[in-house]
This record gives C-alpha cells, structure tokens and sequence, in this order.
C-alpha cells in the first residue's frame, strides 16, 4: 500500500478565505455606494464612473445591481443617489448598541440643546452612526450618520483610546498614536476636545464599553466658548453607564 502524505499546499478553508484574492467588482460597487453617500447631490452616471476609474459602462453595470437591491435609486433625470435598502441595512448595524443609546442621545440633545451623536470604532476612523438634533433649537450642528474622522483626533477618538491600556491600543490600534489625553479621559470618564476635527468646534464624548464588540463613544459637539465641559462630561459619563447596563 502506497502512503500519501499529507499535502503542503491544501489550504484549509479558513486559510483559503483569507488568501483568496478580493473581489473587483463588489469592491467597486461597495465605492460606489461610498461616493454617493458622500456627494452632496445626485451624481450622473458619467460622474460616478469617473469617480470609481472605470468606463462608463462598467459604472452602469454596477449600478443596475445596486439599484435591483435598492440600494441606490435614480430621478427623473437619471442621477443617481443613495436608496431606502441601505437604511434598512443600517438599522442591523450594532443593533443592540444603537437601541440602548438612542434615548439617552434624545435626552442629551433636548437637556444640552446640542447634537448628540454615537461613534463606533471603524479600522482607522469613527463613524458616526446615529445622531439627534435637539428639539426647537434653530442653532445646533448638524452632525450627520455615516460621517467619519481619523480616530486620532476628536474627543470620541480619545474616548475610545481610553477604553484601552496604552499598552493594548499598541497591540489593536494599527499603529495609531495613543493620545496622552486618553489617560485623563480614562480616569474621569470623558474626553474633551477642540479646534480638531472642524475648526472652531468642540466636542466631548464618553467611552462605551460593548460586550463582545469594539468600543464606541457618545458625543456632542458644540461651539459655545462660555459652555461648562465638566458638567457636560459627567452628563455624558452617565448615560454612557446607563448604556453599557442595557447592553450587559
């Protein structure tokens, strides 16, 4: 009887997925949807096309497959802009953790009277993913889902950073500084921050601990000079708590 040994080459599947060469066309429909969601007007598909780097028919293409998932629709005029199937998309995003938060940002919005926001850890940046204006205040910043800044600056950066040992975030934090700041937020429960992310604005923000996930951060942002960052912190420090108890 003739042994065979055990090939070098054969992957398992674990190793097979990780290997495997991504896919062009669903990294280009994911950009697609970036730019629309980014562009602060429909896009005609000669635009997006030359956005993405690919001819116009490949762009149409993609974009006949975003639109049969609604994921994109078009006008009357044929631009193209983001669909209703990536709000329902959206809502499936850390569910749990958006569930928890979303009446402690409607109660902050409405007592503070300034945006309320929550960010998650996303690679390199925080993403905001929900936000809530408050309630007949004609003078708040707007501060809009989906929107991003490099986790290494901004008070929900620090907040997240603080989370962690400086030690750890070496480990997880792809080589991203670890803000000095992030000590002070790690022992008095909030990061404050200013003229960083927008100039002339300010943020605060809490750190959130998530079971089983990547930490997040709940914020404000404001540009009130006169504003008392301490009592907005122990505000924020608080429905943080009240949060990380719905999610245990």
């Amino acid at each position: 009887m003739v042994r065979m040994s055990p090939r070098s080459d054969v992957k398992s599947p674990q190793e097979a997925a990780t290997q495997a060469p991504p896919s062009q066309t669903l990294s280009r429909g994911i950009r697609a949807l970036e730019i629309l969601a980014e562009a602060e007007r429909p896009l005609s598909i000669a635009e997006l096309a030359e956005a993405l780097g690919v001819h116009r028919s490949v762009a149409y293409r993609i974009l006949r497959t975003l639109e049969d998932h609604s994921l994109l629709i078009r006008d009357d005029s044929g631009r193209v802009q983001p669909g209703p199937g990536l709000a329902v998309l959206a809502r499936g995003v850390s569910r749990n953790l958006q569930t928890a938060a979303l009446p402690e940002l409607t109660q902050l919005a409405n007592t503070l009277h300034m945006t309320a926001f929550l960010t998650v850890w996303d690679h390199q940046e925080c993403v905001t993913l929900v936000t809530v204006e408050p309630r007949h205040s004609g003078a708040a910043l707007a501060q809009h889902p989906g929107s991003r800044h490099p986790i290494g600056i901004g008070a929900p950066g620090i907040a997240i950073q603080s989370t962690m040992t400086e030690d750890r975030w070496r480990q997880v934090g792809a080589g991203i500084p670890y803000r000095p700041e992030a000590h002070e937020a790690r022992r008095i429960g909030y990061a404050t921050s200013h003229d960083e992310v927008i100039a002339g604005l300010s943020s605060i923000a809490a750190p959130i601990h998530v079971p089983g996930g990547r930490p997040a951060a709940i914020a404000v942002v404001y540009i009130r000079l006169d504003q008392d960052a301490d009592a907005v912190g122990k505000e924020l420090a608080a429905s943080a708590i009240r949060i990380e108890g719905q999610l245990a």
